[in-house]
């Protein structure tokens, strides 16, 4: 019967492919949907395995094209074809219906952040030894750092680096200003820089303003992105990433390391919370790891299995 089945596939996916606990989960779900569909749609409580056609299938992803996103439809249809995989592999069935499913197209959106080791890799990559280098490995390191926007970043006086107290202060969109902790890395970039910054300076050099161009003059958001992709191209990395992109990991970083997600959104200077979430790339064991361990009603579910 369907019931058994999926038990015992959700238990072969546990012991013998090692699942994570997010993909049970998931499958448990999707196939608890599709069971309910064949209830109410078919009349069909529990059925045989081999009674199921491929109308059945089809009917029940129809059917969610109205209530579900084309990633959460595609991850069914996933479900669906692992399943019935396992059913022919058992001899529970002897063709895989769901083989023959089509999904929507799920868009994948361009990737705009770094991984641990790729921003290492960035950080560590080597820069001309001159006030331009030392510039630039500053920009990148409070960049990262501090998840400022490309325009904040630029738009820095030295007025606004407070190494004695380590705060960065800043003003983003909204005219509001926010003040960020400051790293020791970046705090020891930005000395570097400014014990060289007097080589770039000229008569025309606006007063206070941190990050110089070659002229003296104030470097801008269009040469910050031109100068990012060099530094990408040395490092060996993907130059489809921008400046706003190192913003993108510094949050993403902080989530999968714990942080809490209001703080972030502080920190970010985001008026709305989903917006944070946007610009956050971790994982989804990691989002259900924080939700088991901070959501109350998460831990009084887990109270009550024990």
């Amino acid at each position: 019967m369907l019931a058994e089945r999926i038990d015992e596939f959700l238990s072969y996916l546990q012991a013998e492919r090692g699942a994570s606990p997010e993909t049970l989960r998931a499958y448990s779900s999707d196939l608890a949907q599709f069971a309910q569909y064949l209830e109410e749609a078919h009349g069909a409580e529990d059925p045989d395995i081999k009674a199921l056609e491929l109308r059945h299938l089809r009917g029940f992803v129809a059917g969610r094209f109205e209530e579900n996103e084309a990633s959460s439809i595609a991850r069914k249809i996933s479900a669906l074809r692992s399943f019935w995989s396992f059913l022919a592999k058992k001899d529970y069935t002897h063709e895989n219906l769901a083989s023959l499913l089509t999904g929507p197209k799920v868009s994948t959106p361009l990737r705009n952040y770094l991984n641990v080791d790729e921003i290492f890799h960035l950080l560590d990559s080597h820069a001309p030894d001159n006030a331009l280098g030392v510039r630039d490995m500053a920009a990148w390191e409070l960049g990262y750092g501090c998840g400022l926007r490309a325009s904040e970043l630029v738009g820095l006086d030295i007025k606004d680096i407070d190494f004695e107290q380590k705060w960065v202060r800043t003003i983003g969109k909204g005219d509001k200003e926010r003040e960020i902790p400051l790293g020791r890395k970046a705090a020891r970039a930005l000395k570097t820089y400014l014990s060289r910054r007097m080589e770039l300076v000229s008569g025309e050099t606006p007063p206070g303003a941190l990050f110089l161009n070659y002229r003296g003059g104030r470097l801008s958001s269009r040469s910050l992105r031109r100068l990012f992709k060099d530094y990408l191209v040395r490092a060996g990395l993907d130059t489809s990433i921008t400046p706003h992109g190192l913003r993108h990991s510094y949050a993403t970083h902080l989530l999968d390391s714990g942080a809490d997600l209001r703080a972030i959104q502080e920190l970010l200077g985001h008026a709305n919370l989903a917006t944070t979430q946007r610009y956050t790339h971790v994982s989804v064991d990691r989002l259900m790891e924080v939700y088991d361990q901070a959501h109350p009603l998460a831990k009084r579910a887990g109270a009550e299995e024990q």
